[in-house]
């Protein structure tokens, strides 16, 4: 996968560049044109943000077409002023009539297409005259996503940053102590999240005390914190439609000795994980490297869940890195390393940063301490 580098400052240089990237791709398949309709591949490739809306894709980057809705027409102007707007209810049936004249191949995100609109589109072209032949496009967006130009990264450093300055707003303030329940310490984070920047909130904060902490997606609840609780703190923030994912476990007041070793062992376990992210590594070898620390001590049915995935435009996208994992790693990907050990009705926990492969090290995005800690 080629790596782009357009200007950060340039955002429509860098849109042009993904997409003369799928057209490479498109030409492959013996196609004339694409139509993108999931909305964040579209965001992906023109920076439009609405929520209805297909891309037609060309052979010609003069006959590129953004197809939305009424409701967005100023919008699309705003923020898509390089490609020609069509404005339509049915976005993808739209496009294909604006090529169908021509009777082209066009390649089509059937992934990205319920049942009924796959077969409204298959029903608009049998039986046209130019027929309008349609082919699988596959993931081939998703593909491109899942390098990072400068860009990108650079919004994934600023979201990473609103969410570490954040947590350590709310640790200097006091906000994670007994006492506090842990639908407070979630709201907190969060507000605090968009005061340091954040354009939203990447998911649900989970804040996780006490015998929680062992539910790998504990929801927030009015359960209070106490002295002697393992509290598990997954969160992240968007800035720019990007997303950071970071996850730290605090002991409050004071630590029992089993809660530094399982501690420890998942700090290991993570640090092997880092250092095994390089490109073209194969996922399941890098889940391995971290597994392999946590198996062998004998914990190994406590970890229930893979190393990783990638983050982006998603919080969670391209490229899953667990045991049932395919593929390698691409430079300049942005992915998560975040092991767990869960002992239920005790406590658990996990460790995560985002890091984006590099040749030699990855990058640490998320900078937030990982030494154990006793707040």
């Amino acid at each position: 996968m080629t790596a782009l580098t357009p200007s950060v400052t340039d955002p429509h240089a860098a849109h042009q560049a993904r997409r003369d990237l799928l057209r490479v791709h498109i030409a492959t398949l013996g196609a004339d044109a694409a139509v993108i309709s999931d909305l964040v591949n579209v965001r992906y490739l023109t920076g439009f943000t609405g929520s209805n809306a297909a891309l037609l894709v060309s052979s010609s980057a003069s006959d590129d077409r953004i197809c939305t809705d009424g409701r967005y027409e100023t919008q699309v102007g705003e923020q898509v002023p390089d490609v020609e707007a069509v404005i339509g209810r049915d976005c993808p049936a739209t496009l294909l009539d604006l090529v169908a004249p021509a009777g082209p191949t066009v390649a089509v995100e059937e992934h990205a297409l319920t049942v009924t609109a796959w077969r409204a589109l298959t029903d608009r072209t049998d039986g046209s005259e130019p027929s309008v032949r349609l082919v699988a496009l596959g993931r081939a967006v998703e593909n491109l996503r899942m390098v990072k130009d400068d860009g990108e990264v650079e919004l994934l450093r600023q979201a990473c940053q609103a969410a570490d300055v954040a947590l350590a707003t709310i640790i200097e303030r006091g906000v994670i102590t007994p006492g506090q329940t842990e639908r407070q310490v979630a709201r907190s984070l969060e507000w605090e999240m968009y005061a340091c920047g954040a354009d939203d909130i990447s998911f649900e904060t989970i804040v996780a005390a006490g015998a929680n902490s062992a539910v790998p997606h504990h929801r927030p609840t009015d359960a209070i914190l106490a002295t002697g609780d393992f509290v598990k703190i997954d969160f992240g923030s968007v800035v720019g439609g990007y997303h950071s994912d970071m996850t730290r476990t605090y002991v409050l007041g004071s630590a029992a000795d089993w809660q530094h070793e399982i501690y420890e062992l998942v700090a290991t376990a993570q640090a092997a994980g880092r250092a095994a992210l390089a490109p073209d590594a194969p996922v399941v070898e890098v889940d391995a490297a971290a597994r392999s620390v946590i198996d062998d001590a004998g914990y190994g049915e406590n970890y229930v869940h893979g190393l990783g995935h990638g983050v982006g435009l998603e919080i969670h996208e391209a490229p899953g890195i667990g045991k049932l994992g395919t593929g390698t790693l691409p430079c300049g990907a942005a992915v998560t390393v975040e092991p767990g050990v869960y002992l239920p009705g005790r406590g658990g926990v996990r460790i995560e940063d985002t890091l984006v492969v590099r040749a030699g090290a990855p990058e640490l995005l998320t900078t937030t301490d990982k030494t154990f800690t006793v707040i």
